[in-house]
């Protein structure tokens, strides 16, 4: 008979000695991500090859505004409006091979996305880090380039990039936010790259000077786009 008081005072310490699993509230490594709405000024570096040409938009500098509203634990969404002076080269169809590619020249590319982020930890940052991953699809809008007489034109693309990051909280409400996103377009060549230039056509069957040969006048390309920004979340 013994058994049985010690058995009922080890199922009543059982709930204390649970009690003190963890931290204290005052030494958690996780803290509440504030709720609400947050804005950042990001700036990036969008870099790639431009294509297999090398005459997309690559290799700049882009500024911009991010906003974000949280509206449950683990996902929210993201505005950004943003501008670069990207670097492309030029190619001439009409030109001998040699004199072809010149550059790399400045154009200037505007971007308007909306993102998806899934916070990995869900409502808490985790000393202080709130590690996300998401997808964005956008728009760029380039301006033509006086210089480029190919007929080739960026123009609008539509675009769409998978993302990886992270927020530091410098304080409940000031971060600094950092990630990498893989931008994927798609590139639209003009037929006449396809033609044999007039001042240096090519001679054999199997030597064509043409600037596509294989006649595929379009790709998507992938361009990494890092960015890292200073926000402030807020609440209305």
């Amino acid at each position: 008979m013994r058994l049985l008081p010690l058995f009922i005072a080890a199922l009543a310490a059982a709930p204390a000695a649970a009690a003190q699993v963890g931290h204290p509230p005052d030494q958690s490594p996780y803290h509440d991500i504030p709720k609400g709405h947050s804005v950042t000024a990001v700036v990036g570096r969008l870099a790639g090859s431009g294509g297999r040409l090398g005459i997309g938009p690559q290799d700049g500098t882009v500024f911009g505004l991010r906003y974000d509203v949280r509206t449950g634990g683990t996902v929210q969404f993201g505005l950004t409006l943003a501008q670069g002076t990207l670097h492309p080269f030029l190619v001439d169809p009409f030109v001998q091979v040699v004199r072809r590619k010149t550059g790399p020249v400045d154009q200037q590319v505007r971007f308007a996305d909306v993102s998806i982020q899934l916070n990995l930890t869900g409502g808490k940052m985790w000393h202080r880090l709130a590690p996300y991953t998401g997808v964005t699809a956008g728009v760029a809008f380039s301006d033509r380039i006086p210089a480029d007489t190919s007929g080739f034109h960026f123009g609008n693309k539509f675009y769409f990039a998978p993302q990886a990051g992270t927020r530091l909280f410098l304080s409940d409400r000031l971060h600094v936010r950092a990630d990498v996103r893989a931008v994927f377009w798609k590139l639209n060549y003009p037929f006449v790259f396809t033609q044999e230039p007039p001042l240096d056509p090519g001679t054999l069957p199997d030597d064509s000077h043409a600037v596509i040969t294989d006649a595929r006048l379009s790709e998507w390309t992938l361009t990494p786009w890092f960015q890292i920004g200073l926000g402030y979340s807020f609440s209305l």
